[in-house]
């Protein structure tokens, strides 16, 4: 993959998704992005770690591994490369070389007409979602992409939680970002008040309920 430097992954780094998060990575054909190339290649990473490559339709076989501590592993017919990474949204994925100050980035196909497929095209969507959207909020703060507003904590029973708000009198609703310790809230069931519960999967509330 052609790789690029880019001064802007280290400041949205803290809003990325972790690459744990499998479904999204296997729930979307992804395109390398290459400037001096016309070719179209796509890469589809399937649930028995194998890599589809799809160069212009001609499609090769090669594998991947999630090694944990946000390390992927990919085995081509080039040999096996290991990167690191840099930032992932539903969106975008930029994979940092290891040992390297470079980045090799992915965009998804069904975002393809909305993200121009440059490094500037790149840079632009991350600047637009997350670092103009939050410069109204502490730099402090790990919040969605998708949301502005106030971090309110709340008293669990699980411990103190935020939730991001657009007002501080709001309780959390179902899509909502939930965190603990700056960090996207584990998955579970978090006890509010008096039968009122919110029910947290991958950071962000999917139901609310009173038992």
């Amino acid at each position: 993959m052609k790789t690029y430097l880019s001064d802007i992954i280290p400041k949205v780094k803290r809003f990325s998704e972790k690459l744990d998060n499998i479904t999204l990575l296997m729930g979307n054909h992804w395109i390398v992005l290459d400037e001096d190339n016309d070719r179209r290649m796509v890469y589809i990473f399937r649930e028995n770690n194998q890599l589809l490559i799809s160069n212009n339709g001609r499609v090769t076989k090669a594998n991947w591994e999630y090694l944990g501590n946000n390390s992927l592993l990919i085995d081509n017919s080039e040999g096996s490369f290991l990167f690191n990474l840099g930032f992932f949204d539903e969106n975008i994925i930029a994979l940092k070389v290891d040992s390297r100050n470079e980045y090799a980035f992915l965009i998804n196909e069904n975002r393809i007409e909305d993200i121009s497929q440059t490094v500037h095209g790149i840079n632009k969507y991350l600047a637009k979602n997350y670092i103009t959207q939050t410069s109204n909020i502490s730099n402090d703060s790990n919040f969605s992409k998708k949301q502005s507003g106030f971090l309110v904590p709340f008293q669990t029973n699980k411990g103190e939680i935020e939730a991001l708000l657009p007002n501080k009198d709001h309780y959390p609703l179902p899509g909502v970002k939930v965190f603990k310790n700056g960090q996207n809230a584990l998955n579970g069931k978090y006890k509010l008040g008096f039968m009122h519960f919110i029910h947290v999967k991958n950071g962000e509330v999917k139901k609310v309920t009173f038992f």
